[in-house]
């Protein structure tokens, strides 16, 4: 009997702790799903039911007239934001009350993950991105096109080697392959100064690149565990990546640095530009009233956050940890969105050939080489660039962990109170959702370049298109991104015709394989000869 008597009491004190977590939206009049005890809303993504992109679709598209939703990640409340106005207040003008990322691993635990720029907080974070900025500048950038050209006519010389051996026909090709390997060969050159060539066999270069940026199994089940019980996750160290990968990016930019202290050896790539970061030597350069445009529609301008000169003594550790992120943003989301420009030109010939006129034009003005200064001022390509990453943004949410408690406002037009954000409660928004809302692109789901034309774009709020993020915490990379996608997009377009194959998903599904976006069964094309 007492056993029962204190079985019923425990139940009962768990019901009413769970019921007072759960009623965190609800008893404040934001509208949310209900969720299940323990897992909250997480289910759904937990069992794979469908991709994560879908399940924000659902809040998004369930609750039409909020200005922002709930939703629960196991027991942690979570704002999902809709209105646009809201974001922009997030983003930018109320910054410093959201100035902060989530983490998903500990600094005591694995600091090299833990201390990049994109985990950083507070004032280190400030500091950070003010001494990594000037690295990010278009007089800095422009130097590693050279690289990048070198890694595409290898990329090249390798297609062609395979359709000769084929009998000059149409190959099928994957293009998450080649795109990820011509990824990982150009952040081989521009950061590490190594010359390697993935399309002649793999290499461990390429094989730490896919172990390290390829969310799938174990790192979504470290992402749930730390999301759902931090400290157990710190107190087993457990870590995000193996320690064989966190061992070979450790000794690969120590080497590299000590190597070229020792050798006095200058290459203009992001080693260097970190070794005279350390040494304070980088200063933020203003862009000239006459320079071309930097990357396109879609780069991200540097806050006043990034222009700030701050006297800071880094770690090495601290250094390797830009390298670190430096290469796992580069592999897989540029290479994501490469694969799924090579999808869309080969859905829409039309498009292709008039981007390939456009090409070929360039070409024979530059005698073959790429330049700058042309390449940025393609404006179809740039236009189809941006197409590409509003219908297939690889960063497809922001968060932000709020930082001191916040009001968000009425959730709608009928709420009679303010919702208060507490510190810590994190807030998420969808930009999946926002770039594919009829609201703000008409016939969403279409590819359509035109959206981007020089009388179209300047109708676009910049709040609704936002590929490399808003405010002061936007992607600090989006100018060399955009130039790795414009030139894998040049040269293949400038040599292949693409088109679909057997194997080629349509109509487009994701796969489920990884949070990071992907075709369900792959990216295959044909592959053939440009004549």
């Amino acid at each position: 009997m007492i056993f029962l008597i204190w079985t019923g009491v425990i139940l009962a004190i768990i019901y009413i702790y769970l019921r007072q977590i759960y009623s965190r939206f609800t008893a404040n009049g934001v509208r949310q799903i209900d969720p299940i005890p323990l897992v909250g809303n997480m289910w759904p993504v937990i069992a794979r039911k469908y991709h994560f992109v879908y399940d924000l679709e659902k809040y998004y598209n369930t609750y039409p007239n909020e200005r922002f939703v709930g939703k629960f990640e196991f027991m942690n409340p979570v704002v999902l934001v809709k209105d646009i106005d809201l974001i922009k207040k997030i983003t930018i003008k109320d910054f410093d009350y959201f100035l902060d990322h989530r983490g998903f691993t500990d600094e005591e635990v694995e600091p090299i993950f833990a201390r990049n720029l994109f985990s950083l907080r507070g004032e280190e974070w400030k500091d950070m991105r003010s001494t990594m900025s000037p690295a990010f500048t278009s007089s800095k950038i422009k130097v590693m096109v050279p690289f990048m050209e070198e890694v595409g006519n290898q990329m090249i010389r390798a297609l062609k080697k395979k359709i000769e051996a084929a009998g000059g026909g149409a190959i099928e090709v994957d293009c998450k392959d080649i795109t990820t390997r011509f990824t990982n060969d150009v952040i081989a050159s521009c950061a590490f100064g190594l010359k390697v060539d993935s399309y002649e066999g793999n290499n461990e270069f390429y094989e730490m690149g896919k172990t390290a940026s390829q969310f799938k199994i174990r790192q979504m089940m470290m992402f749930f565990a730390y999301t759902a019980f931090p400290g157990l996750v710190k107190r087993l160290k457990m870590t995000l990546f193996s320690k064989a990968t966190t061992r070979f990016f450790t000794q690969l930019v120590m080497d590299t640095m000590s190597n070229r202290e020792a050798n006095k050896i200058i290459r203009p790539d992001m080693i260097h530009l970190l070794m005279e970061a350390k040494k304070g030597r980088l200063n933020h350069e203003e862009k000239s009233k006459d320079a071309v445009s930097d990357a396109g529609f879609a780069t991200v301008e540097e806050s006043s956050v990034g222009k700030r000169t701050i006297q800071r003594e880094w770690t090495d550790n601290d250094l390797i940890a830009q390298a670190v992120l430096f290469f796992i943003a580069g592999f897989e989301t540029i290479s994501i969105a490469m694969s799924f420009a090579l999808h869309e030109l080969a859905l829409h010939p039309e498009i292709q050939e008039r981007l390939a006129k456009e090409i070929r034009e360039d070409a024979a003005k530059n005698n073959g080489k790429i330049e700058y200064n042309s390449i940025q001022s393609l404006p179809y390509l740039d236009m189809v660039v941006s197409e590409v990453l509003r219908l297939w943004p690889p960063g497809f949410q922001l968060d932000r962990v709020c930082a001191k408690d916040y009001n968000m406002g009425k959730p709608n037009s009928k709420s009679t109170k303010d919702f208060i954000i507490r510190k810590g409660e994190f807030v998420l928004i969808p930009m999946w959702c926002i770039h594919r809302d009829p609201e703000f692109f008409p016939n969403p789901e279409k590819f359509d370049p035109e959206r981007f034309s020089e009388e179209n774009k300047d109708k676009i709020n910049p709040m609704t298109y936002m590929p490399f993020g808003g405010g002061p915490r936007n992607c600090i990379g989006s100018r060399f991104a955009l130039l790795e996608l414009k030139m894998l997009i040049y040269q293949i377009i400038l040599h292949m015709d693409v088109s679909p194959c057997n194997k080629t998903c349509i109509p487009s599904k994701l796969s489920l394989a990884s949070f990071n976006l992907g075709l369900d069964g792959g990216h295959w094309l044909n592959f053939k000869i440009r004549q």
